[in-house]
């Protein structure tokens, strides 16, 4: 007699899990039944039919789930077979988890084992259905059992997904959509397409291809190419072009190392950058090692209620030796959830910092790449953002920091009094904080479609270190300068992205930030 682990059926875990501890310990204690009681037990079986032979079935099954839920019963696996695999190779469903099942030394472990390798089997995302069957093994091998493995591959290779965002740092807000080929040879391989159109004359193409496996290599693998066009004139007069690879090293639940390769190009039509972003113009390699370690035990991304995560991310650049792009830059992102117990109200709490350094000859005096510094502001939804520094609700994308004044140009229809207005140059050294307390509202017809309210609280701030200003820092100076804001609002979480309307106000401000109080709209994407 078979047992079967089936995730994609729609019962309930406990119930599956008891119909495999009822049929798997069925099939391996017949045989002991039948040693005992011979052909006797089996005429007597055999005499047994309607209600007696169902009760008889059944007080049999409750017998083998309380000798398995009182004691372990060894077992081992004799053989893996997989079924309804056309495209998908043999060698990756086993490579994922046929040394997880055999490991297994008992049916309780099995089972566990087997629910593993269901949701391994599910995240390739090259299946649409996955079930695990533990059937009797040989007759001439008690105690052991045949895994099968059924497979339902995608009856739709091709898929594709757009949405509308809102995010800190490269995009403000940006229209995006992707299409995926699926298991195009076989081996679990993700081809994808994507692209991007930024209300701030952002756009973006990019292809890539991801292997969960190859050959010999435990760890996926990723390679990717793009092409990207940022406008930060507004904020720092320079275009910003990029064409770049990316190649994915290392990739597990906590763990991510990829390699980037780009060759960017600065350039200000407008002519009026300042020095500082003068002398960055033109072009440059940029080589970079970038190393992620994440870990997040938060039960919602959305609206979580509680929980913790943390992120960890550090970037080496300039490993060719590129003039001016040798820098080490490291980020800490760090917040918990707790609920609060009345009208399902929890407070979300976090802490982001970062700081950049230069490498090479002369270090602290170098000079280090615009791009690659630290920047606040934005209406991205904080408790969403995980990653690196929050969002400074109230304050323009880019719109806090050291500023520098931009070179006055005069037409002859100007007077000698315009002002060209000042460029914002990033910082080496960023905090920032956030607390966000989200709440039901009181009306039903809201909290069953999920829209709640919050009210918020943000603050950061950022500094120069680089070409000599370390020797100009003061804790005391940079703690005073803290800019910051409160605010309520509703937010209209959806499957895709999170909704928020609020009503911010800026506590505090520098002489140079660019901010405003009153209503603003958020479209924040979880990840």
């Amino acid at each position: 007699m078979a047992a079967a682990a089936d995730s994609t059926a729609g019962q309930n875990p406990k119930d599956a899990e008891r119909h495999v501890f009822t049929a798997e310990s069925d099939a391996e204690f017949s045989e002991e039944e039948y040693d005992e009681d011979g052909e006797e037990e089996y005429e007597e079986e055999e005499e047994l039919d309607g209600p007696a032979a169902e009760a008889a079935e059944r007080e049999r099954v409750q017998s083998v789930l309380r000798r398995l839920s009182s004691n372990p019963v060894g077992i081992r696996v004799h053989d893996v077979i997989i079924k309804g695999n056309t495209k998908t190779r043999d060698e990756l469903i086993e490579a994922e988890v046929a040394a997880l099942l055999r490991a297994a030394p008992t049916v309780q472990d099995l089972l566990r084992a087997a629910s593993v390798a269901t949701a391994r089997l599910h995240s390739l995302d090259v299946f649409d259905a996955v079930k695990i069957t533990l059937d009797a093994g040989p007759p001439e091998l008690p105690g052991t059992t045949n895994v099968v493995i059924e497979v339902v591959e995608a009856a739709n290779p091709l898929t594709g997904t757009a949405g509308v965002y809102s995010k800190p740092e490269a995009r403000s807000w940006s229209l995006e959509g992707s299409l995926k080929l699926k298991n195009l040879f076989g081996y679990g391989d993700i081809w994808d397409a994507s692209g991007s159109f930024g209300w701030d004359q952002t756009t973006e193409v990019g292809v890539g291809v991801y292997l969960p496996r190859f050959k010999s290599i435990p760890t996926p693998l990723m390679a990717r190419a793009s092409l990207s066009s940022q406008d930060w004139l507004k904020f720092s007069s320079y275009k910003e072009h990029l064409l770049g690879l990316s190649f994915g090293l290392l990739s597990t639940r906590n763990h991510d190392l990829s390699y980037n390769l780009t060759w960017r190009t600065l350039t200000d039509p407008s002519h009026v950058s300042s020095k500082a972003i003068r002398r960055q113009l033109g072009h440059n390699l940029l080589s970079a090692l970038k190393y992620i370690y994440k870990i997040d035990k938060r039960d919602s991304h959305l609206r979580p209620t509680k929980g913790y995560a943390f992120q960890s991310t550090s970037q080496v650049g300039g490993l060719w030796n590129s003039k001016g792009l040798r820098y080490f830059r490291q980020e800490f992102d760090v917040r918990g959830a707790v609920p609060l117990g009345f009208y399902n109200a929890a407070l979300n709490v976090g802490v982001g910092a970062g700081v950049i350094l230069p490498l090479g000859g002369g270090f602290m005096n170098s000079t280090l790449p615009v791009p690659e510094r630290f920047y606040l502001g934005g209406n991205s939804s904080p408790v969403c953002s995980l990653g690196g520094l929050s969002s400074l609700l109230g304050f323009r994308l880019r719109g806090v920091g050291p500023t520098e004044a931009r070179r006055h140009v005069l037409d002859k229809s100007e007077s000698g009094s315009a002002d060209p207005g000042r460029d914002y140059l990033g910082g080496d050294l960023a905090v920032s904080a956030f607390a966000d307390l989200s709440f039901d509202l009181p009306l039903k017809i809201f909290r069953d479609a999920g829209i709640h309210g919050h009210a918020f609280l943000t603050a950061g701030n950022l500094a120069k270190l680089s070409e000599g200003e370390y020797k100009n820092f003061s804790a005391s100076e940079f703690q005073r300068t803290f800019r910051s804001s409160a605010g309520v609002g509703i937010i209209l979480p959806t499957k895709l992205f999170r909704v928020e309307v609020n009503y911010c106000h800026i506590l505090k401000q520098a002489e140079h930030d660019s901010s405003k109080s009153g209503i603003q709209f958020s479209f924040s994407s979880p990840m």
